[in-house]
């Protein structure tokens, strides 16, 4: 029997896109949540009683944090128990009907389990398996665990964080799962595409350490071409000048992006600086370069002159690349924000027997023909455990049984 995974009419480009989402965390659950955003119906397996873990990361009240909500909007929950015989026998039957397997289990857990993609072959030989993992499905490290924070260090990217004299620092949020999750997607699609023509199944093999190394620009030629080693510039880039962070009359902060030849001499201009304009060591950016703190200086001259709102408002006018630094509150409070439909609305317990209407970040990108949109938040444990397995054949007594055996 064919599972009916689909309750309401999905909105996207991807509907009657099956897919089951085996991961926990990050990773695979963006990947999942990209493609659910879009129409696809995303199924979300998870370990009865306890759910993925970020259930409970940020947890601020009641017991399911606004980040898993955010991950997992538009997914369906399942209570499984993978690691029994049954739980994998129900795995396996839904995956005779699905599309798109998305993992990010440590390698090898699958095949443990008997859902590997050799064995996922025989039973549904179109079927495309996302696999994301730390280091790869391959290769010496393939074993080792791996998490965002690890990989964003051995690909290149916390060398080049922070400020010289001090260690290097992170970003503020998981780049190396979300970078996962998106190349997670791109591999699906590319492979699904393949399978219109030839209606042969793939692997996707994603490393999160690889997502992160494929963001380095040129990193590593610079260094093998030239013995070139970039160091920690703070809030500057390397080999582009200027493009720093200014401090402005009021305390605040301003991004400035004066680096583009023509930008420049408009920066120059609008600061009271005709003779950096004219010098021309300073006309292209390799000049520049050289002489970056020198350009630094100069433009937090002016800035410190004027109030934040003041020197935006004159580098907009001198159609100079520049911005305010955001807060959570800035950004609610932002019109360009909602003219682009990026603050939707949802009402969210926070507790138990209160509710609120809480702001959530909308569906990017914006397709004109067929866009995706929020068809529900993330679902409660289990949420539609019972809906699921009915479309599979499994009748309420069975269901119950199961339960009672810890495999739902």
């Amino acid at each position: 029997m064919e599972p009916a995974f689909t309750p309401h009419p999905p909105r996207g480009p991807l509907r009657g896109l099956r897919v089951l989402e085996l991961g926990n965390f990050i990773a695979a659950p963006t990947a999942g949540r990209l493609l659910a955003d879009f129409g696809a119906d995303v199924v979300k397996i998870e370990r009865p009683g306890r759910g993925d873990e970020l259930r409970r990361w940020r947890l601020h009240r009641g017991d399911t944090s606004m980040l898993f909500r955010v991950m997992n909007r538009n997914k369906k929950s399942v209570s499984l128990n993978l690691s029994t015989a049954a739980g994998q026998a129900i795995c396996r039957d839904l995956l005779r009907t699905t599309d798109v397997l998305l993992e990010n289990f440590r390698p090898g857990v699958l095949e443990r389990w008997g859902l590997g993609p050799e064995q996922l072959r025989e039973i549904n030989p179109e079927l495309v398996v996302v696999r994301i993992s730390g280091y790869g499905q391959s290769g010496p490290y393939r074993d080792r665990p791996g998490f965002g924070g690890v990989a964003e260090a051995i690909g290149g990217l916390r060398q080049l964080t922070g400020y010289p004299d001090r260690p290097p620092t992170r970003v503020g949020v998981s780049v190396a799962d979300s970078v996962a999750g998106l190349y997670g997607v791109i591999g699906a699609l590319m492979a699904l595409h393949r399978r219109s023509r030839d209606g042969a199944g793939e692997v996707v093999d994603v490393a999160l350490f690889e997502g992160i190394y494929s963001l380095m620009e040129s990193l590593v030629p610079d260094y093998d071409a030239f013995g070139v080693e970039p160091e920690r510039l703070g809030s500057g880039l390397q080999g582009i000048a200027p493009s720093n962070t200014y401090r402005c009359a009021d305390g605040k902060y301003a991004v400035i992006s004066g680096n583009g030849d023509a930008i420049y001499r408009r920066l120059m201009d609008l600061i009271g600086r005709p003779d950096l304009a004219d010098d021309p060591q300073l006309a292209d950016n390799a000049g520049r370069v050289e002489r970056a703190a020198e350009l630094d200086e100069a433009i937090e001259r002016w800035t410190l002159t004027l109030s934040c709102k003041d020197v935006l408002r004159a580098l907009e006018d001198a159609s100079v690349p520049s911005g305010p630094i955001y807060t959570a509150s800035d950004i609610l409070a932002d019109p360009h924000y909602a003219a682009r439909g990026m603050h939707e609305r949802h009402i969210v317990e926070l507790d138990a027997g209160e509710k609120a209407e809480v702001t959530f970040p909308g569906v990017v990108p914006a397709l004109q023909q067929a866009p995706g949109g929020t068809r529900w938040l993330g679902p409660e444990l289990g949420e539609h455990t019972d809906d699921v397995l009915a479309a599979l054949g499994i009748g309420h007594e069975d269901r119950e049984r199961l339960r009672t055996e810890g495999v739902l």
